[in-house]
């Protein structure tokens, strides 16, 4: 079930009444929000929602034996057991045939082709969100940052929750359990927050994003051979904008939604391509995932407390697991690879300038020879321009997709044949936005909030029907669902 379609529409008018009918009841409101989830990630596939339970009850079961286990060795055991286990259903469903096609081709470059036990396997939709939900409970109950719950029910609504269930953003425990603790309430800050984010959500993806895809993005990266560098380069800055509208849309309607339902979920988005350095745009692009790495995989890694080469280490092992992360292919690997690696070189470069800087330039180093406006300013035109580099491997279907897009680029002389006026423009709006002022929804929200509910409904209602107008035919899936 896609959020821009009127399935869906009519699904959560259903959930939103019928839920809040129940605010009296928490239990049975709780255990309508559950069911309400369930059948929202079965009308994709129903047979998957066992695997959603199974991953629920890995987590639930960890933690109450975590609750329970004094001894530290048995504990550790305990966590390890259940965050193996989460991994090993993420790793069969998303990464089987990867590596067994790998395996293939590494034994028949030696001469040892073999016959490999080859399956053909669905990828259940939002599996890798679901399972670092999962594993972030297990592991905070083990670290003592929330209790484990002991309420299966209100496990499985945490893990299953259906506006964030299949891609993102990745909520924590500690946020959202308690939560549910609470007897629920549908305040205006909600109602303001939820309109403001589902219209914006909605413009994103559904005209900004798909427009993008359609007119520009698809053509070029589906044969970059047959077009010049001027629609190759259009055609990159157009997939940048339009993986960031898709994503952040979603994350935007996910966030809007719940908090028509009466729950908050922490920003996902914070403006990524305004960013003037790596390690900034990182704290700015998909923050749930970013915190997750963090926290879960670079601090237990190590982080950098154990010297310059242990942290260049644990950065590049991080983003290179993050790139296996995004999908099953060398290029999601060489797109986390690069990224690991620019962000080791930035941090050395970095040090090394505080270093040396000063006693060249002052106590402002080399913003004092460059000026703070025009270090800002190149530090933001690198950064884009390296990401751009980057979403090229991200979006390629193959190396050779991406080589044949790079060499493309010696050619200037080729007429322009998809980067029209009306695309350009598009990410040219994009952009702006990118640095408008960072509370400029919050202020809108804070501006329509004390509306008359009905002119609010209104509001909502006729910006869903203004959007669905101006926006092309057809529902595209949100990027992110295959991951």
């Amino acid at each position: 079930m896609l959020f821009p379609t009127l399935e869906f529409g009519i699904f959560f008018l259903i959930v939103f009444t019928v839920s809040w009918s129940l605010r009296w009841t928490p239990g049975f409101r709780k255990l309508a929000l559950l069911a309400a989830s369930y059948v929202f990630y079965g009308w994709w596939d129903w047979r998957f929602t066992g695997l959603l339970f199974a991953a629920t009850m890995i987590a639930y079961l960890a933690g109450l034996g975590l609750e329970r286990a004094e001894r530290p060795a048995l504990r550790k055991w305990i966590v390890g057991v259940a965050v193996a286990g989460s991994l090993v259903i993420l790793g069969f469903f998303k990464y089987y045939g990867f590596f067994l096609t790998s395996l293939a081709t590494l034994l028949d470059g030696f001469g040892l082709a073999r016959d490999l036990p080859f399956m053909q396997i669905i990828l259940p939709v939002g599996i890798s969100f679901f399972t670092f939900q999962g594993i972030s409970y297990v592991v905070d109950v083990y670290r003592g940052h929330v209790r484990a719950e002991r309420s299966l029910a209100d496990v499985m609504l945490y893990i299953s929750f259906f506006p964030q269930l299949v891609a993102g953003p990745i909520v924590r425990a500690a946020d959202f359990l308690p939560q549910l603790h609470e007897t629920p309430r549908l305040t205006r800050e909600h109602l303001g927050v939820g309109t403001v984010l589902i219209l914006s959500g909605l413009f994103k993806k559904m005209v900004i994003a798909n427009y993008l895809a359609t007119g520009i993005a698809d053509p070029v990266f589906f044969d970059p051979s047959v077009v010049g560098a001027g629609d190759l380069l259009i055609g990159v800055y157009a997939y940048a904008v339009q993986i960031y509208c898709d994503f952040s849309g979603y994350s935007d309607i996910a966030i809007g939604v719940a908090a028509l339902l009466g729950y908050r979920f922490l920003e996902n988005f914070n403006q990524p391509y305004r960013a003037a350095s790596l390690q900034d745009f990182w704290r700015r692009w998909h923050i749930s995932l970013s915190s997750w790495l963090r926290d879960y995989l670079y601090i237990p890694l190590g982080g950098s407390r154990h010297g310059e080469k242990a942290t260049y280490r644990n950065l590049f092992l991080t983003m290179f697991l993050g790139g296996l992360w995004h999908g099953a292919a060398w290029t999601f690997v060489f797109w986390g690879t690069a990224h690991g690696l620019m962000l080791g070189l930035e941090r050395f470069v970095k040090s090394r300038i505080e270093r040396y800087a000063p006693a060249q330039a002052g106590p402002r180093g080399v913003a004092g020879m460059l000026g703070d406006g025009a270090q800002h300013i190149v530090g933001v035109m690198w950064t884009f321009h390296f990401v751009c580099f980057t979403w090229i491997f991200f979006r390629a279907d193959t190396f050779g997709t991406a080589w044949t897009y790079l060499a493309g680029f010696g050619h200037w002389g080729e007429p322009l044949q998809y980067a029209t006026p009306f695309l350009t423009g598009l990410i040219v709006l994009a952009m702006i936005f990118q640095f408008t002022p960072g509370n400029l929804g919050r202020w809108l929200a804070q501006g329509i909030k004390h509306l008359p509910s009905p002119l609010l409904a209104l509001l909502l209602g006729g910006g869903i029907w203004i959007i669905w107008a101006i926006a092309p035919a057809g529902v595209a899936p949100f990027i992110y669902f295959q991951f």
